[in-house]
């Protein structure tokens, strides 16, 4: 229940703050008094768009602020837990409109997106305006009404949970299908380029180590002949190295002999003996071990060719050649998994398809039964405001009728419906768009809200220009529906005809005022004697004569005794 507004800079609106008790609230005014701006704020206040426009001149923020009570509406309190919100049976819902554009929105003190303010703001007030006979008028908005009535909402989710993940299925399958086909025409070229790189066994490294082995080759005899020789000077030549080393430690151990303090000994000059016939040895056996062959030569030429290949073909190094030859295997495993894919995917939606059309089917059925009985609730609740020959109607343009290949389902269901109206005796119905007249629209509105408002979650209703294009007797029965609305729900009224007032439990009036050269805008409850002024005032003009507070008092009792 909405129990405070307030509103700060918008518009005409200074500083406006009312509390809101239960039951029927009545707001009236003269024409240009600012109740649109009330409308506006409450539009706020549930996600609408605004624009800095709205912002009172000299003002840099407005602000609309409203207090709910919902501690008798777990359903709430679980969604604002849900949506990160504290969990509170009093909610404050706060909007802030700067001229610089940085705009806040607020839950309980908390920072708010317009989609989650959107939502909260919409379950907790319902405004049906001008907007919403537009919204009646639309045919497509039908549907979810009826579903609305018939309290589909959680059936609506399930079918539409089936329905989304097969189209998400069939998705996946026609780009599988689609892989299928481009596979066809590439296997083959990837298969080749595979075999073609495995088929060569190549190693890491390998053209590295061929360049060096062709280079050794190229040298062999020059390199023969030089560790030939080295081993030669060392060891086998005349006069070699190690010849004459072995001579000088024979000479130290004689000088060792005779004196002892001498400063080298023998040893010193022993390791490097044994090293330098080490060395001597690996030359011998290095110079035997190079061979010139042309035929390895040749080899390694058309093996570096074949490499030099492969390098050019895929990627410019032995390295890149490899990556892509594991690449193309990845591939190629990918494209034979495309295949088990799409034929679990087909198994998938297969197996799907008779839930779907069985969760249609129960959709539809449910529709159609929630479709009569929402005429005749429309017709009852017509007849009670003067529309009584009316027939009200839900068309099924297209609904479920079993399981043919042409059925067309949608993020709907298998239905298309519109509501028909035959104002008439004697006249068939026809779409409402074509048919209703602005007062027969006001009260169609009305019956439809009265009856979804007693399914609906939403305990506050907003109604502006409920009264549009009627009068007299139909004014009156638009004020019982009203009333009868309000044993239900908080409901708030703008209206500007007196039969429509007098049903009110609580009248709130909204004037403008002009102080210190600035026009303001105020919202205050009347006493009783107030109401009866403001009432004899929507009766007879701004000149209130006797007659006319005799005929509002009237009003006012006869309200009183029907309430």
């Amino acid at each position: 229940m909405l129990k405070e507004l307030n509103i700060r800079n918008l518009a005409v609106i200074d500083d406006l703050r009312v509390a809101f008790p239960e039951g029927l609230s009545i707001i009236s005014g003269e024409t240009g008094a600012g109740k649109s701006v009330i409308m506006e704020a409450v539009g706020l206040l549930q996600g609408d768009r605004a624009s800095t426009d709205w912002i009172r001149s000299s003002e840099e923020a407005a602000v609309v602020e409203a207090l709910f009570h919902v501690g008798d509406r777990p359903e709430i309190l679980d969604r604002l837990e849900e949506m990160g919100f504290e969990r509170s049976d009093e909610i404050i819902v706060k909007r802030i409109l700067s001229r610089t554009g940085k705009n806040r929105a607020y839950v309980n003190d908390a920072l708010s997106t317009l989609n989650a303010l959107s939502v909260i703001g919409g379950a907790l007030v319902n405004i049906c305006s001008q907007h919403e006979h537009q919204n009646l008028l639309d045919a497509g908005r039908h549907l979810a009404m009826l579903d609305n009535y018939g309290g589909l909402g959680a059936l609506k989710a399930s079918y539409t949970a089936l329905y989304d993940r097969d189209r998400e299925i069939g998705e996946r399958i026609a780009a599988l299908e689609k892989r299928r086909e481009e596979r066809l025409r590439t296997e083959e070229l990837l298969r080749f380029q595979q075999k073609e790189i495995a088929d060569g066994k190549i190693q890491p490294g390998e053209d590295d180590a061929l360049q060096e082995e062709r280079t050794v080759l190229a040298h062999g005899r020059k390199l023969r002949e030089m560790a030939e020789e080295a081993y030669a000077i060392l060891y086998s030549g005349e006069g070699d190295i190690l010849e004459k080393l072995s001579t000088a430690m024979t000479r130290i151990r004689q000088i060792r002999e005779i004196d002892r303090n001498a400063p080298l000994s023998p040893e010193q000059v022993e390791g490097a003996y044994y090293a330098l016939q080490d060395a001597a040895l690996l030359l011998r056996d290095y110079g035997k071990d190079i061979l010139f062959d042309p035929a390895r030569i040749e080899a390694i030429e058309e093996r570096l060719e074949y490499l030099g290949r492969m390098k050019r073909k895929y990627g410019g190094t032995l390295a890149a050649v490899l990556k892509k030859k594991d690449d193309l295997e990845a591939e190629l495993k990918g494209l034979l998994s495309a295949e088990e894919d799409l034929e679990a995917a087909r198994k998938e939606r297969s197996s799907l398809s008779p839930r779907l059309l069985d969760a249609a089917g129960e959709l539809s059925e449910r529709r159609k039964a929630a479709a009569k009985s929402l005429e005749k609730e429309i017709e009852d609740e017509l007849r009670g405001l003067c529309m009584d020959n009316t027939r009200f109607r839900v068309v099924f343009h297209k609904a479920f009728a079993g399981r043919g290949d042409g059925l067309l389902l949608s993020p709907e269901g298998a239905d298309e419906a519109e509501f028909y109206l035959s104002p008439n005796a004697g006249e068939e119905p026809k779409p409402l768009n074509r048919i209703a007249s602005g007062g027969e629209l006001s009260r169609i509105t009305l019956a439809i809200r009265k009856v979804l408002a007693e399914t609906s979650e939403v305990r506050t209703i907003v109604f502006d220009e409920v009264d549009a294009g009627i009068g007299g007797a139909a004014a009156e029965a638009v004020g019982k529906k009203l009333r009868d609305a309000a044993s239900h729900h908080q409901v708030l009224c703008i209206t500007h005809l007196p039969q429509i007032a007098c049903f009110g439990e609580n009248h709130f009036l909204v004037e403008k005022t002009v102080s210190d050269g600035r026009t303001k805008t105020a919202m205050r409850r009347l006493s009783e004697k107030e109401r009866l002024e403001e009432v004899a005032r929507m009766l007879g003009g701004a000149r209130i004569s006797d007659k006319a507070r005799e005929h509002a008092s009237e009003m006012l009792k006869s309200g009183r005794k029907q309430t």
